[in-house]
């Protein structure tokens, strides 16, 4: 008993101390936090299938979500699918496009206004004709699709330099794309439980389409990471890991160095947006409560949270937009509601975000 007392005031030592050092993330701890409400909840979207993981970007003046449906659950099936919704006034939604990929499940799909288009980006298994019993990271390939005007759209384009990658989370800076790819090292033959071997790769792009590897910014656990860059090119990424834990990351140009901090908690399907000149964070938190999609201030590395949103079981992986410097409209996705017979439905759900100062 002694030792395990021992053990737990070790890691809530190293979590104050890691707090208690300024990172440089986020305004000044002097700067009082404002209240947010959340109001306006809705489900936006349920089709009868596993509606999961979303994103939301405005572009030519109108707004985008996304998400995969999967009528067989949110495991890895070649029915999977990603759905792009659009909207006037975020209030009526109309389904624009949905696409798949041949043998591959599609999901995690996510947005990126690039080069005066919308690129959306999704990671894919390989699976064949059907649900797969082993499936492996080094058949991982990447694909986009792309729009001028966010009604017609391309085919998927597979995604060169992306193979045995699973990308996740797009961001631009001065003409150049990023995502995020995790691996195994070296595409080592490994079992997927392994996740000592996985590592994760900071990928850049000239048009969105081509990749290479710029940075190795983790290399053990490698897994989502949401990157965030400054005017200055200083990228800050928040990075979900296999435990109770995330990082936050930050480099400078050229990405060859990375200063690393834990956030003491676990942030899964992380989102890292800013909204007028504070920092976002957002995803799946497990402490202390059932599973629920929380959001968060990030202040000088230190993580404040400020609502947790209608959400339960099977859940989290938001989008955000910044409407003003007080207001923001959030997407998520979760299984907390049940349908008429008593049954869990999985659904796309938004709300809107209210500074209250």
């Amino acid at each position: 008993m002694k030792r395990r007392s021992s053990r737990l005031f070790v890691t809530l030592f190293v979590c104050v101390a890691a707090w208690a050092t300024a990172f440089g993330a986020g305004v000044a701890d002097s700067q009082a936090l404002p209240r947010v409400q959340v109001t306006d909840v809705r489900r936006v979207f349920h089709n009868g299938e596993h509606n999961a993981f979303t994103d939301l970007i405005r572009f030519r003046d109108r707004f985008y979500l996304t998400f995969r449906s999967c009528p067989d659950g949110h495991a890895v099936y070649p029915t999977a699918s990603v759905i792009v919704l659009e909207s006037g006034d975020a209030q009526t939604w109309e389904q624009v496009h949905r696409f798949s990929v041949p043998k591959r499940d599609t999901r995690d799909p996510h947005f990126l206004v690039f080069k005066d288009h919308l690129f959306v980006y999704t990671g894919t298994w390989f699976c064949g004709d059907s649900a797969p019993e082993v499936y492996e990271m080094n058949q991982h390939l990447g694909y986009a699709i792309t729009s001028s005007n966010g009604r017609a759209w391309s085919d998927p384009i597979m995604l060169e330099g992306t193979y045995g990658h699973y990308i996740w989370r797009a961001a631009a800076h001065k003409g150049t794309a990023y995502l995020c790819g995790r691996r195994k090292r070296e595409f080592i033959e490994a079992p997927r439980s392994d996740r000592s071997v996985v590592e994760s790769a900071m990928l850049e792009s000239d048009d969105g389409l081509v990749w290479r590897t710029k940075a190795l910014f983790q290399t053990t656990e490698g897994n989502e990471t949401a990157f965030r860059f400054e005017p200055d090119g200083a990228v800050l990424a928040i990075c979900r890991l296999t435990g109770d834990n995330a990082l936050l990351c930050r480099s400078n140009p050229p990405y060859a160095r990375w200063s690393r901090k834990d956030l003491c908690r676990y942030i899964g399907g992380p989102l890292l947006a800013t909204w007028g000149d504070r920092y976002l964070v957002a995803g799946r938190k497990t402490a202390g409560a059932p599973a629920r999609t929380a959001l968060s201030w990030l202040i000088d590395g230190e993580l404040h949270e400020f609502a947790a949103l209608p959400s339960g079981g099977d859940n989290s992986y938001p989008g955000f937009i910044e409407l003003s410097t007080t207001r923001g409209l959030v997407s998520w996705y979760s299984s907390h509601e049940k349908d008429d017979s008593g049954n869990s439905i999985t659904a796309i759900y938004l709300a809107e975000l209210q500074i209250v100062e």
